[in-house]
């Protein structure tokens, strides 16, 4: 089974057991389509099932099967959210999940290491990968690197792990 991170539960919601849930889906709530839910919790993935979700104000809301009060729900609280890859539909040649690009590592045309990309964030204009530098990089910065195929991100490579940018390093 391979599984790809949606979200995270943030904190416990009212008495009787919800939960308030950060989704990485586009559009948010389409998080609570997928059930059950695989969370990690204390390193160890557990199945539960997603009994009712919402949203909530700018965010969303959920009930999990056999969370009845608001101390089990705290248990919940910083477990990742992750489903099996082959319940998520299937993209586009030349499309990617962001969790697939997460941990890639980055290099430039002409074959530099950057680093290696931490996460993905929304601008608005264009999503950007966060690329922190290893040991092994050209340097230890944290780089934002706009999102954006054929202009600035030329190569994605998910079986040789590795994304290839035209950026300048100075950057």
């Amino acid at each position: 089974m391979s599984l790809v991170t949606l979200g995270k539960i943030t904190s416990v919601y009212g008495v009787r057991g919800w939960v308030k849930v950060h989704s990485s889906t586009e559009p948010m709530e389409s998080i609570l389509d997928y059930s059950p839910w695989q969370l990690k919790i204390g390193g160890e993935w557990k199945n539960i099932v997603v009994e009712s979700g919402k949203v909530h104000g700018k965010g969303l809301v959920a009930k999990l099967a056999g969370v009845d009060d608001r101390e089990v729900a705290r248990l919940y609280c910083g477990a990742e959210i992750a489903v099996d890859e082959s319940a998520l539909p299937q993209l586009e040649e030349g499309e990617y999940y962001w969790s697939q690009l997460e941990q890639l590592l980055v290099y430039t045309l002409s074959g530099e290491l950057l680093g290696r990309v931490d996460h993905l964030m929304e601008t608005g204009a264009n999503d950007v990968l966060v690329v922190r530098g290893t040991a092994e990089s050209i340097d230890r910065r944290e780089r934002l690197i706009p999102y954006l195929p054929d202009q600035v991100v030329r190569e994605i490579d998910l079986e040789k792990g590795c994304i290839r940018v035209d950026w300048d390093p100075e950057f």
